[in-house]
């Protein structure tokens, strides 16, 4: 990652227009403006991308049913979008919009390129499509030969003239370009998913539809009017649109991006897709593609249905803009999926930000005023307190590495040691004893020493909650700017002398949930006699667990070795693998495990399980489940039960 003084350009993914933003939004959004406003402070010169992407059959179909026009829709939802992130006071420095003439006029730019060198060419397409996903499948990919993999949904054959791009050319380059660079896919586990994906084979890359017309048109030496450009080609142009590529060029100088941030689900099409179109462009490639996960709610996906959606707005409304930041950045490792609950956020504001940093400024604030008159002067710390000093410079040199590896969680978790030091040393020296004693410069020493670990760490700390900060740096009488940073940071001296001004408290205590409990939408007048006769049937199967069965009972089920063919995560499961399992049979088994925590789907690929073969297929997240993989748990984890040697698939387990 750029150092300061040079270009750093991060970018959210642009959001589709065909939802209102939820927590998922907002967190991709808060990682990109906190990394920019990190990177402001330093010194370098930032730009931070976001925007809305509203083309599409999807908003085409949405817009008709609500009596719009596209345009009319896309301006009323990517207005939403653009009016949460300015009540969130994030600092983008341009949002674009796939709609604006810049845009289209860029993405024409590169597809004339594209085209002059060879690599898009025209076709027949036909395939299984899903509106909602904007995918094409496979027949085999289907659930039950219909319905989508991804969100269940019904697909429907298109079979129409297309222009293709030529993917399967770069899968060489695409390799070459993961392996000579360890960090271009973040978490670099991620890196190996994909790794493997390309490996496998790519096919060509459909880019153009004749179905529908809401989209960017292809450029007239074309001379193909009838098409319109497929979204991801469209979308994923914004990156260098949004800098001037193909228009006025003004900002080019900034590419290529230092991160893209996405969510995990369109990894792919960043990591694979999108640098294989750079190539054709001979533009350089992005520094770093980082992939974050999705969030639950008190354990439990978020739908509708279910009416516990997390609400971005309402949140912060409820808890504090900042408090809502830092949660969400200091929760969950970035990359893992990551669980929404008011008691979580209520515990990080009670205890990190009201106890450990809250109440150390409280502490300042009044040992400053009753031994000092509020006058702090540093010329006595290094004197007595050299060895907190040395253990705080060693913490605060290194956290800027977990910023740009995108371990934002670790980079707070470091911050917070500093804090524990500063309170550590005030039970430590007890100030209050020192001034009994007449020791005054050893008191003012310690005070000083706080006071400036203080000012530290609200220099870092601006970057995850800047309107709090902005209150510390009035109460410390510091400046949050480039030379406070260098001075205090990177040269690691001392706030010489300051005067403490009295602030209200930083982080009041909650006591009690601000925000009503969700509760699922199709609650009824029989939910508590539903939820009793729930418990009674699970006492009863209690009661049941160690019961003898008979022999001719066990011979009821059949259990076979089956080999795992194909495996792939589950879209927006924390649990669930899907695999095709080859028992013998002449057609896979598609069998859905809960085994995600413990396994990843290519370490499975090619080893054996023992299969349930004769268990009634059900249907989980929409896809269909035709068997059950034999599992032990305990405190040490979750194997599967395997073979000890390799057996002929199909065989009978007895």
């Amino acid at each position: 990652m750029e150092n300061a003084c040079k270009n750093v350009y991060i970018t959210t993914p642009i959001y589709y227009v065909n939802d209102v933003a939820h927590i998922g939004h907002a967190y991709t959004t808060i990682i990109a403006d906190m990394l920019a406003r990190y990177s402001r402070l330093t010194g370098a010169n930032t730009f931070l991308l976001t925007g809305t992407d509203e083309h599409g059959q999807k908003i085409a179909q949405s817009a008709e049913a609500r009596g719009k026009t596209p345009k009319e829709y896309a301006d009323e939802v990517s207005g939403k979008f653009k009016a949460l992130w300015d009540d969130f006071d994030i600092s983008y420095d341009k949002f674009i919009r796939t709609t604006d003439e810049e845009h289209k006029t860029g993405v024409q730019k590169a597809f004339e390129k594209m085209y002059a060198k060879g690599d898009i060419y025209k076709g027949d397409y036909e395939g299984y499509y899903c509106v909602s996903c904007e995918t094409f499948f496979t027949e085999k990919q289907l659930i039950d030969g219909e319905f989508c993999p991804d969100c269940g949904k019904p697909t429907h054959i298109v079979k129409e003239e297309s222009f293709f791009f030529k993917l399967s050319k770069y899968e060489d380059a695409l390799i070459k370009w993961y392996e000579e660079n360890e960090d271009c896919i973040l978490p670099r586990a991620k890196k190996n998913e994909i790794i493997n994906f390309v490996k496998g084979g790519l096919k060509d890359l459909s880019i153009s539809r004749t179905s529908f017309d809401w989209g960017v048109k292809l450029p007239e030496s074309v001379n193909e009017p009838k098409h319109v450009m497929y979204v991801w080609l469209d979308a994923l142009m914004n990156y260098i649109t949004a800098l001037g590529y193909g228009t006025t060029e003004e900002n080019m100088h900034r590419w290529p991006a230092s991160i893209h941030l996405v969510g995990k689900d369109i990894l792919r099409f960043h990591s694979i897709y999108w640098p294989a179109f750079l190539m054709s462009l001979d533009l350089p490639l992005p520094k770093h593609i980082a992939a974050h996960g999705w969030w639950t709610r008190d354990g439990e996906k978020m739908s509708k249905s279910k009416g516990n959606v997390v609400n971005p707005k309402e949140v912060a409304d409820a808890y504090g803009l900042d408090a809502f930041r830092y949660f969400m950045l200091r929760e969950v490792p970035f990359g893992q999926d990551g669980d929404f609950s008011q008691k979580a956020l209520m515990d990080r504001i009670n205890s990190d930000l009201g106890n450990d940093l809250g109440n150390l400024l409280n502490r300042i604030m009044g040992m400053s005023g009753k031994y000092f008159d509020f006058k702090i002067t540093s010329k006595d710390v290094a004197k007595y307190h050299q060895k907190e000093l040395d253990e705080v410079n060693a913490i605060l040199g290194n956290v800027e590495e977990y910023i740009y590896n995108m371990q934002l969680n670790r980079y707070l978790e470091e911050i917070w040691k500093v804090l524990t030091i500063a309170n550590k040393a005030i039970g430590d020296y007890e100030p209050w004893a020192k001034m009994k004693e007449g020791k005054e410069d050893e008191a003012m020493a310690l005070v000083a020493l706080i006071t400036n670990i203080v000012a530290k760490v609200a220099l870092l700390l601006d970057s995850v909650m800047p309107e709090k900060i902005k209150e510390v740096a009035k109460c410390l009488g510091i400046a949050i700017d480039t030379t406070s940073y260098t001075n205090l940071i990177v040269n690691k001296n001392l706030v010489q002398s300051t005067t403490i001004t009295k602030i209200e408290q930083l982080f009041p205590r909650i006591e009690e949930m601000l925000l009503q409990q969700a509760a699922p939408a199709d609650v009824t007048q029989n939910q508590t006699e539903l939820e009793a006769k729930e418990k009674k049937t699970q006492k009863e199967e209690k009661k049941d667990e160690d019961n003898l069965i008979t022999i001719d009972k066990f011979f009821e089920t059949s259990l076979k070795i089956g080999t795992i063919v194909e495996a792939e995560e589950v879209p927006k499961s924390k649990k669930l693998l899907k695999l095709q399992v080859d028992l013998g049979e002449g057609k896979n088994r598609q069998i859905l495990a809960g085994i995600k925590e413990f396994y990843t789907a290519q370490e499975l690929i090619g080893t054996q399980a023992c299969v349930v073969a004769n268990l009634k297929p059900a249907k989980l997240m929409g896809m269909l489940s035709e068997g059950m993989l034999l599992a032990a748990k305990d405190e040490n984890g979750l194997n599967l039960i395997r073979p000890e040697k390799p057996k002929t698939i199909g065989t009978k387990i007895s």
